[in-house]
Parts: C-alpha cells; structure tokens; sequence
C-alpha cells in the first residue's frame, strides 16, 4: 500500500468514526412519542403533575401533557413513582402490550404511561416532595431610556420583587420606582410597594389579602394606600397557563401636598383579573385591578400592566418588553387621568422556585 492509497483509508476511517459517534450520540437519548405521531428527542428531566418535560438541547424544554404521551424510551435508569405509591429504578422501553417497560437486575415491570405518577432523574428528590416545599424566587430589574429630537425624554425604572411558593399558598412583596422627564419638566416621579398573600382552600379557590402604598409626585399625592382583601377563584389553572379573578373589600387612603385637595380616607371595592401564559420559552403576564371609593363611586383608580418576557440565558436573565396603564378617575388639575408608560427592562432572576424557562 502506497502512501496515496494509506492517506486515502485513514480519511475513509475517521468519518466513518464520526458517522458511527454521531450515531451512537442521537441513539443514545431520550426518546418520547405521541399518539399524534409526534417524537421528541432529547432528555427526559421529569414527569410531574401530568406533564413530561424533555430538554431538547438547542431548542430548550419541551412539556407534553402526559395524557398525549404513549411510549417513552430512556437511555439511562431513571426513578419512575407508579399509581400504588412504589418507586422504581430502570431503563424505561416501551412495552410490546402497551404502555411502558421498567428494567433493571432485578427484573422489569410494566406499567401504562397514564399510571405514573412521577419521574425523575436518579440522584435527585422525588419531584412531589419538592412541590411541597415552599420556595422563595426573586426578580430585579432596570431600565433607562431616553429620546432627543423634536421632544427630549429619558427615564429610570427600577423594580424588585420577592415571592415565595408554596403548595398552597403564595406571598410576595414588591417595589418599583419611576422617574422620567419631558421637554425637561419631570412628566412621573412615583414609587410603590406592597405585600400580597393568597391561601388556597381548595384547588381552585382562595382567600387574600394585600396592601399597596407608595407616592406620585406629579400628581401631588404625597402618600397613598390600599389596602384589601377578599375571595379569589382560578378559572384557567394549568401548568404554565393561569387566569385568576379576586373580588372583595378595601380601604384607600390618598394624603394630596395641595391644599384645595382634600384626603381621600373611603372604604371601597377591590377586583382584580391576572392572566400568565408561557408560550415555548417566553411568558406573557397581564393584570387588571379597579379600585372604587364608597364615599364617591365616581372616584376610582384603576391600574394595568402588559409584559411579554424573553429569557436571554437558560438561568438568569431574561428581557421584559412592555407598558404600564394608571387612571385616576379624579386627577388634580393639570394632569392627565390616564397615564401609560412603555418600558424594555433587563431582568434577573433567581432563586430556587425561579421560572428556568
């Protein structure tokens, strides 16, 4: 053999060397099917609450209701929580009768797909204890902005927000403070803060309560509050979509700096709509809340908020592009009732009940 022909069969060994690498890496993996004919492949990083969650790699996570699902193949044993309660460690293979195959030195068991409670991968905790645990998540955030031209505008917005997640319950407390100029005259300066804490009595219902209070200096409220509370009722609850409604009672209290203003000190109505759906790795958020006064019920305000968020890393950042709505039914003089502000702000987020995307 001459050099010519060696050069030759050593080329015609290394791809077939690649070839036979690449395929053993696209054969070794995770592999979930649908009655649809859909197949996902990737890794399975767990089956809890009716939902199959596979890590596709450049793609990101993937869930499948579980309901769709009618095999799954593992490359790898994992843990696998069946209907009566028992744990077992296997490779998972689809079973010639129907549903799923867990094989392991001792044996295999077979199993529906619908009658598995959970699955995850060894070494880690079982995903319904984690579910019990209350976990605390964090966000802050930044922005700035500004415009030159035939009007001059720049702002800063800052935000923070903590919220722990438990099973049944959820508490949360925030702060966010705005400023922005126009043309040189400051056009908002404000800053709120408040705590949250809803408690689910059933699934799908719950009581609250909640108090908001802070400044806006443009509109000479030198401090304001609400405080509220009532009963809320989740008419969409699904893993990753979720539509709630809150209707009950409150007390607002508005102090103005002007002298011709007086106090405002009313019971009043509190309802609230807040609506979140993940759409692949983004998240829409988007809430509603209309606070009337009983001493005046022409004297309302009634404050909204639109986000729409883009993960920028799998872990902590994240970009949120939206716009802020407030109206005040009765403003002082000189300012508008309504009043909305657009923001693109960078976002970090951590914490253990972080949303990872």
């Amino acid at each position: 053999m001459d050099v010519k022909q060696f050069k030759t069969l050593a080329v015609c060994i290394r791809i077939i060397v690649c070839v036979a690498a690449f395929c053993t890496l696209r054969l070794a993996a995770d592999v979930v099917e649908t009655a649809s004919g859909a197949r996902f492949v990737g890794k399975i990083t767990r089956i809890h609450a009716g939902i199959v969650t596979i890590d596709t790699g450049d793609v990101g996570e993937i869930n499948v209701k579980q309901t769709l699902v009618t095999s799954i193949t593992t490359d790898h044993p994992v843990a696998v929580k069946v209907a009566d309660g028992a744990s077992i460690v296997g490779v998972v293979s689809p079973s010639p009768a129907g549903g799923i195959r867990i094989t392991n030195a001792k044996g295999s068991f077979e199993t529906p797909v619908a009658k598995v409670i959970a699955s995850w991968v060894v070494g880690e905790e079982d995903p319904d204890l984690v579910a019990l645990r209350r976990k605390w998540s964090y966000e802050a955030g930044a922005d700035i902005n500004g415009r030159t031209g035939t009007h001059t505008q720049a702002g800063t917005a800052l935000m923070y927000r903590a919220k722990l997640t438990g099973p049944d319950d959820t508490f949360q407390y925030y702060a966010n403070y705005l400023r922005q100029e126009t043309d040189d005259q400051v056009s908002a300066d404000q800053f709120k803060g408040g705590v949250d804490y809803a408690d689910n009595f059933t699934p799908l219902r719950s009581w609250y309560v909640r108090d908001e209070g802070g400044f806006d200096r443009v509109n000479q409220i030198t401090f304001f509050d609400v405080a509220a509370s009532g009963y809320g009722y989740d008419f969409i609850k699904e893993t990753g979509h979720v539509l709630t409604g809150r209707a009950g009672l409150s007390y607002r209290y508005d102090r103005y700096s002007t002298r011709n203003t007086p106090s405002l000190s009313s019971a009043g109505g509190d309802f609230e709509m807040e609506y979140s759906k993940k759409i692949h790795r983004a998240q829409i958020h988007d809430r509603l809340a209309f606070v009337p006064a009983f001493q005046d019920l022409n004297n309302y305000i009634v404050t909204h908020e639109f986000s729409f968020e883009i993960p920028i890393t799998r872990s902590l950042w994240k970009l949120s592009i939206g716009m802020t709505n407030n109206f005040n039914s009765k403003p002082v003089p000189g300012v508008d009732s309504l009043e909305t502000l657009y923001f693109t702000r960078l976002v970090l987020t951590w914490g253990q009940g972080a949303d990872r995307h």
